[in-house]
């Protein structure tokens, strides 16, 4: 996609790029193996802007849009899924939904700390029995005098344990009712917030994942953001533009894993010339390119529309399923054409099969993106 880039597209990337090559490429075969979360290089991805990218400069961000977001995510999963979906999580869940929603007090008191990277953030729907039916969720507030009294807990939250600050949907109305769930801000150290690590998990191993445990949290009602009442319709909208983060990453992702075989097949010799000479093997990597390129088309229109403050439910949908069932496929083949090599850390295409997986699952499995499709395109 470089072709298509702007110049300012084109040197972000550079950036990025280098960036990556030099503080995550040396480490991230570490942090995978032992699952650990590199709070240092995301303060400095901080200092360099990639944690308020687009968040307008009067916040302390960087004023970009979503074109240039795509851009730095796809560049970051190209070297390691786990560091992205930080990334990814960071700025377009917590630190966006403040910005979309919250309040001017709000936006002044939280997104330069967040922007700067000082604070790390965290954002939370998902609970242990509640994913993609999130209008069940269990965990309450309830109203007293000035404050709200949180309890119940959150699952699979990124940046659980770590993040500094974490907007949390919680019901305060009925069961089912769209309008009985509000967002409140959470600060870490707020008494009776609690986290716990989540381990072994396959895949994004540099990207931590906690629970969210609530135990008689009071919260002020400054933190409430916008009306309550308004929380699922906010998460609803915040997830149409986190499906585009995640879209990026997902192109990212395969794109490594394209580039891994690329390189490979070059070099790898088979019956007296390299592999790539061979049918089988290069209509394989016909079909990566062919499929990532799609996949890369179809987010930059998601990224493009949400520039342009239309509706992306449909657009962010298309782009999140395919480009993460392509970032599966091509971690696959790319795992495929290294053969015995490819089963082994030593090479990166296991890891970027790994990362992967989590793609067609993080903020909306592939079948709710299916079923968002039907509804937008049967309307």
């Amino acid at each position: 996609m470089s072709t298509y880039f702007t110049e300012q597209q084109q040197l972000l990337a550079q950036m990025v790029r280098d960036f990556a090559e030099r503080e995550i490429r040396p480490q991230m075969k570490h942090w995978d193996d032992h699952e650990i979360f590199p709070i240092e290089v995301m303060k400095k991805m901080g200092e360099l802007g990639l944690l308020g990218i687009f968040i307008p400069e009067e916040y302390g961000g960087s004023g970009f849009g979503y074109n240039e977001y795509a851009t730095v995510l796809m560049e970051l999963g190209k070297v390691c899924g786990g560091v992205g979906l930080s990334v990814a999580a960071h700025n377009s869940l917590c630190t966006g939904h403040i910005y979309y929603h919250g309040t001017e007090a709000q936006k002044q008191k939280y997104l330069p700390k967040l922007a700067s990277g000082e604070w790390i953030g965290a954002w939370g729907l998902t609970e242990a029995n509640t994913g993609s039916d999130a209008m069940r969720m269990k965990a309450t507030a309830v109203q007293d005098g000035d404050h709200w009294v949180l309890n119940g807990s959150k699952n699979w939250i990124t940046h659980g344990l770590s993040g500094d600050v974490a907007v949390v949907l919680i019901r305060t109305g009925e069961l089912l009712d769209s309008r009985g769930i509000t967002a409140f801000i959470v600060e870490k150290g707020t008494p009776g917030f609690s986290a716990v690590k989540i381990k072994d998990k396959l895949g994004v191993r540099a990207s931590e994942t906690a629970e969210l445990i609530f135990d008689n949290v009071r919260i002020p009602q400054e933190n409430v953001i916008g009306e309550v009442g308004q929380g699922f319709v906010q998460a609803m909208q915040i997830l149409d533009g986190g499906r585009i983060s995640i879209a990026s990453l997902s192109c990212g992702i395969a794109r490594g894993a394209f580039e891994a075989s690329v390189k490979y097949a070059k070099e790898r010799e088979q019956f007296g010339q390299p592999i790539a000479h061979f049918q089988a093997i290069g209509f394989k990597l016909a079909d990566m390119a062919t499929q990532i390129e799609a996949a890369e088309l179809l987010t930059f229109q998601a990224a493009a529309k949400k520039d342009a403050k239309q509706p992306v439910t449909k657009e962010g949908a298309f782009a999140k399923y395919f480009a993460s069932e392509v970032s599966v496929t091509c971690g696959n083949e790319a795992v495929q054409i290294m053969g015995g090599y490819g089963y082994t850390k030593e090479y990166p295409a296991e890891k970027f099969l790994r990362d992967s997986k989590l793609m067609t699952i993080g903020e909306g499995t592939s079948e709710i993106q299916k079923l968002v499709i039907s509804r937008e395109i049967l309307k």
